[in-house]
């Protein structure tokens, strides 16, 4: 976030596209817009101008007038600066917690907002790798895919959610997590030969943390119960669950307990088919071997 120190050059939308707000997206809307305004209400307090502030944080007067307008949604780095250059005291850069959510698609916000409350999760996905273990390259290699292509600026919001999902492997205590992955997907080289090794290097480490448990799904298992696609369970602190299958009631989640035990039924038998755990960490440093 710094200016170029030979050009002076400050940053643009143009360097950093794909922040804007989704005008859909009321909830959205009003936390950028409050962010934006308590900005412009503590810069005009010190007396700043806004080219000045921009100046100091290293980006052009307009990004931080749409900033300030509640058009764009700022960076963690953005407020963190922010914060310094105003001497907020950490009062801004705390407003980055509110803004993390924001980042969140407007439909995969409230199966997210449960993650984050579940105390279990187990998840199976045979066409990707779960977006609670992609790296960074891998998660932009994986969206770059999509056909028709995404905007440069969606991609980079997209990349950014993804990894903001990744703060509940922070939570303490820590949630039971399981994962199972097809065998083929860990075989991919996904956004080239060091992208791969990165994303297999990542799950080594997850796979050997003490609330993780990582399962391959053996290419040599001609039928499992996983082949109508993804399946997430999510257990919670009060005894109640919540399921979701691409194949099942319609991929919606489900919550009855007719409906849960299919679900469930059908995850603990994709285990019991799936590698053990000491097993598939050793394929996953295999196949690492390998390159």
């Amino acid at each position: 976030m710094s200016v170029d120190s030979e050009a002076g050059q400050l940053k643009s939308e143009a360097d950093e596209p794909g922040w804007e707000v989704d005008p859909d997206d009321e909830w959205g809307v009003a936390v950028v817009e409050t962010v934006g305004r308590q900005l412009k209400l503590r810069r005009e307090a010190v007396g700043m101008r806004a080219a000045d502030f921009g100046r100091a944080l290293g980006y052009g007067e307009d990004i931080v007038y749409k900033i300030e307008g509640g058009k764009r949604i700022p960076r963690p780095e953005y407020l963190v600066k922010a914060d310094e250059v105003l001497g907020a005291n950490g009062l801004i850069a705390a407003m980055n917690e509110d803004l993390e959510k924001v980042q969140y698609p407007k439909k995969v916000r409230a199966i997210a907002k449960m993650e984050a409350k579940a105390v279990e999760i187990g998840l199976y996905l045979c066409n990707s790798i779960s977006g609670l273990l992609q790296t960074r390259g891998h998660a932009r290699a994986a969206i770059d895919a999509a056909q028709p292509p995404y905007s440069e600026g969606e991609v980079e919001r997209m990349v950014a959610a993804r990894l903001a999902r990744q703060s509940i492997f922070e939570r303490d205590p820590a949630p039971a997590l399981g994962f199972v992955l097809e065998e083929a997907l860990l075989r991919r080289r996904l956004g080239g030969t060091m992208v791969w090794r990165q994303q297999l290097e990542r799950l080594l480490e997850v796979g050997r943390l003490r609330n993780v448990t990582l399962q391959v799904m053996s290419m040599h298992c001609e039928v499992h119960s996983g082949l109508d696609g993804k399946i997430e369970v999510l257990k919670f602190a009060d005894g109640t669950a919540v399921a979701r299958s691409d194949g099942t009631f319609n991929g919606r989640p489900v919550s009855d307990p007719r409906q849960l035990r299919i679900l469930e039924l059908r995850y603990s038998t994709i285990r019991a088919q799936a590698l053990p755990p000491g097993e598939s960490l050793a394929l996953i440093e295999q196949l690492l071997g390998e390159t």
